[in-house]
C-alpha cells in the first residue's frame, strides 16, 4: 500500500498559485515544468503528475516485436509498406 503523507499547510496567491512542501516535491520527484493533472471533487483537489510515455523507446520496441514475429532482420522498405497497402486495398 502507498505511504499517505502528514498534510501541510499551503496559501494560495492572488494568482492562483500554491507552492507545494519541498518535502513533497523532492519525494515525488517534482521540479521546475513538471506538469500536473488537477482534479477537482468536492471541496478536494488532487494533483497527479504527468507521466509522458518515451514515444521513441516505444516505437523501437514495437518495431522489434514486429521484426520477431515477421522474422525478418530489418525493416520492411517503403516500396514494401506501399505494395503491401496496395495489395490489401485491391482485396477489400
Amino acid at each position: 500500500m502507498k505511504q499517505v503523507s502528514e498534510a501541510e499547510v499551503t496559501v494560495m496567491s492572488e494568482k492562483g498559485q500554491i507552492v507545494i512542501p519541498k518535502d513533497m516535491r523532492e519525494r515525488l520527484k517534482l521540479g521546475p515544468k513538471t506538469k500536473l493533472l488537477v482534479y477537482g471533487h468536492g471541496d478536494t483537489l488532487i494533483l497527479r503528475k504527468l507521466v509522458v510515455p518515451d514515444v521513441e523507446s516505444e516505437l523501437r520496441a514495437l518495431w522489434k516485436e514486429i521484426d520477431q514475429k515477421i522474422g525478418r532482420k530489418r525493416r520492411p522498405t517503403r516500396k514494401e509498406i506501399d505494395e503491401e497497402i496496395h495489395a490489401h486495398r485491391k482485396e477489400s
